[in-house]
């Protein structure tokens, strides 16, 4: 195992319902949401303590040598000011330079090292930062693959990669710059607050007396721009959504003439970005200039009340020299965490997002109750009184649905847009449960098997061809990973794909785009069931597999389909009737129901639903 994997956290494990895709924190929200995700970051740490222990030793350590400069300065002016004084009086040999270059080169000396461990500090975080970016991304990456379908319906695909890219990014930027700051601001605080004690108490309550100030402004404006921030994170995944989306569609785009309407719209959400980004970083930037003046009233009344110490005789110049230095090593931190208090509020609000993400409902896998590999699997499969509804019980898609499907046949789903084919083959494959019901495999109720396990049984071949950024060989390679290129050529063949793979530049080992650029709609379908054929499932399901290939490959396809069915139970989907007359059993689907089943022949005898619509189809054909 690697050093990176040892180092990474268990899964997120789901903290309830899902939040949803809309904005995080109102009201009592933000305190819950920014513990919740306060927690959940030290979890993520929580294998770099020891590391981060180091981190605060040497950042302890860099802050007390650094600090100790202003005191030991204060030995050379004192020097300076009384071999003046010697010089004027001619009380003694004057200013002691000698002296003076012993303290100037341990001043060096404990500057030296400082930025030394400072160094060492940024050197570890920065490598902890790192590991913890590589983590939220495995994470992220094992969460998509752990959410329920529904999911993906409700949130755009701009707004999960805005979490796994801009949000991630700038939780990591945060903890390798502000984790190590605000440990160096604490111990200096700490620090410099004991120095300036032995210096003068008195000068020192009126330094205190400024701090409640300086916290009440700071947290003033951080209360009125995290609201802002939150939203700018928000936006901004809006935004990628949109381009995202407008991206993928540009050729739809460009076709129906919609361009100034799309342009119309990202300006509509990027006013929105802007207007949050400008409020929340308009206010984040009042905190320097704020803090400034804060500070300079500060050293105002620390020099009108040292002169008055410094004239009394209680105080010497060389110590208020260094406690004036100290004053600005005192309000420094205070400065510093108001300088990146933007950076800190946008690290809320990405940690809030991306642990909102992490904390979402998955899909519950189960326990297992029968095992595929252990049972002889012939593919006779039974629906019993099925419901279901995308939107739960009260919205039916399936109202009441039972067939039996016996091992080895071919089985049509036809009806029309809307009636529930898809949604059919998709709970047969357990994208979602059942409402009510039951469907079984070999009299296995599917719930018995782990989707993983069961899904292995299963083909799919969709209407929309999805390919992936890899040569056609590995493409193909998908439906069984361990194939071979021998295998994979005769899958190709039988997918009628082989020929025009050879016409390619490249051939095999052609590279393909996400978007398939190089080769047609149909040439990418006949792709697909060749990954199909490939996997050599037991339960094969096409839906509308052959809508994107012309009529003469439509045919040589439906030679392929037929020898890849034959001894398989499968699920074809399609609206051209004309190609699946040889099925074993047709289902008319009507409205979530089954209103016919039989074969074509005897479907066409009961001049009923079927008769109509195959009727349909064919005096259309006849029309055009």
């Amino acid at each position: 195992m690697s050093e990176r994997e040892k180092n990474r956290p268990a899964p997120m494990r789901p903290h309830g319902p899902h939040p949803g895709p809309g904005p995080m924190g109102a009201g009592g929200e933000k305190a819950e949401n920014f513990k919740r995700s306060g927690r959940e970051l030290l979890r993520y740490l929580k294998p770099f303590r020891g590391l981060l222990v180091l981190v605060m030793l040497f950042a302890a350590v860099s802050t007390v040598f650094s600090i100790l400069g202003p005191k030991v300065l204060a030995l050379a002016t004192d020097e300076l000011a009384a071999g003046l004084m010697r010089t004027i009086t001619g009380a003694g040999e004057g200013i002691d330079f000698g002296y003076i270059g012993k303290v100037l080169l341990a001043l060096g000396g404990l500057y030296l090292v400082s930025a030394g461990f400072s160094y060492l500090q940024g050197h570890i975080m920065a490598g902890v930062s790192t590991q913890v970016y590589y983590n939220l991304r495995g994470a992220i990456t094992h969460k998509i693959n752990c959410l329920p379908l529904s999911y993906f319906h409700k949130t755009t695909q701009g707004e999960v990669l805005s979490r796994m890219t801009n949000d991630v990014d700038a939780l990591s930027n945060s903890l390798s710059q502000s984790i190590t700051q605000v440990i160096t601001s604490v111990c200096t605080m700490v620090g410099v607050l004991v120095l300036m004690l032995t210096i003068s108490w008195q000068l020192t309550l009126v330094v205190l007396a400024m701090l409640p100030v300086s916290l009440g402004l700071v947290l003033g404006i951080v209360k009125v721009s995290q609201r802002h921030f939150r939203g700018q994170q928000e936006y901004l995944g809006q935004v990628n959504g949109q381009v995202e989306e407008m991206y993928g569609g540009h050729l739809v785009l460009k076709a129906f003439g919609r361009e100034q309407q799309a342009t119309a719209d990202f300006d509509k959400e990027n006013e929105k970005l802007y207007e949050a980004g400008w409020k929340a970083n308009f206010l984040s930037g009042l905190m320097q200039p704020v803090m400034g003046f804060v500070g300079n009233l500060g050293y105002v009344a620390v020099c009108v009340a040292g002169a008055a110490m410094a004239a009394g005789g209680s105080m010497t110049i060389g110590g208020i020299q260094a406690f004036i230095q100290y004053v600005r090593s005192f309000t420094q931190p205070v400065t510093q965490l108001a300088n990146i208090s933007s950076q800190l509020q946008m690290t809320v609000a990405a940690a809030e997002r991306i642990f909102a993400f992490l904390g979402g409902e998955e899909e519950y896998p189960g326990e297992a109750r029968a095992i595929l590999a252990q049972e002889d699997i012939e593919g006779a499969i039974a629906f019993s009184h099925v419901r279901f509804g995308y939107n739960g019980p009260q919205e039916p898609v399936i109202k009441d649905f039972s067939a039996v499907v016996k091992a080895g046949q071919k089985v049509a789903i036809v009806g029309p847009t809307g009636a529930g084919k898809t949604t059919l083959v998709k709970l047969l494959m357990r994208f979602y449960d059942l409402d009510g019901g039951e469907i079984t495999l070999d009299g296995h109720p599917v719930t018995d098997f782990t989707r993983e396990d069961l899904r292995t049984e299963f083909g799919m071949v969709l209407q929309d061809a999805w390919l992936y950024n890899a040569t056609i060989m590995e493409n193909i390679r998908y439906g069984r990973l361990g194939a071979t290129d021998e295998e994979v050529v005769e899958a190709a063949k039988a997918a009628q794909a082989d020929h025009f793979i050879r016409t390619l530049p490249g051939g095999y080992q052609m590279v393909l785009s996400e978007d398939g650029e190089g080769v047609s709609q149909g040439q990418r379908q006949l792709l697909t069931i060749a990954r199909a054929i490939l996997a050599d499932p037991r339960v094969m399901i096409l839906d509308e597999a052959t809508s994107s290939v012309d009529t003469r490959t439509e045919v040589l396809l439906q030679r392929a389909m037929d020898n890849l069915m034959e001894g398989r139970t499968s699920f074809v989907i399609a609206h051209r009737l004309s190609t699946i007359r040889n099925a074993d059993l047709i289902l008319c689907m009507k409205d979530g129901d089954i209103v016919e089943q039989g074969t074509h022949d005897q479907l066409m005898a009961q001049n009923g639903f079927y008769a109509e619509l195959y009727r349909s189809q064919f005096e259309g054909a006849q029309a055009s």
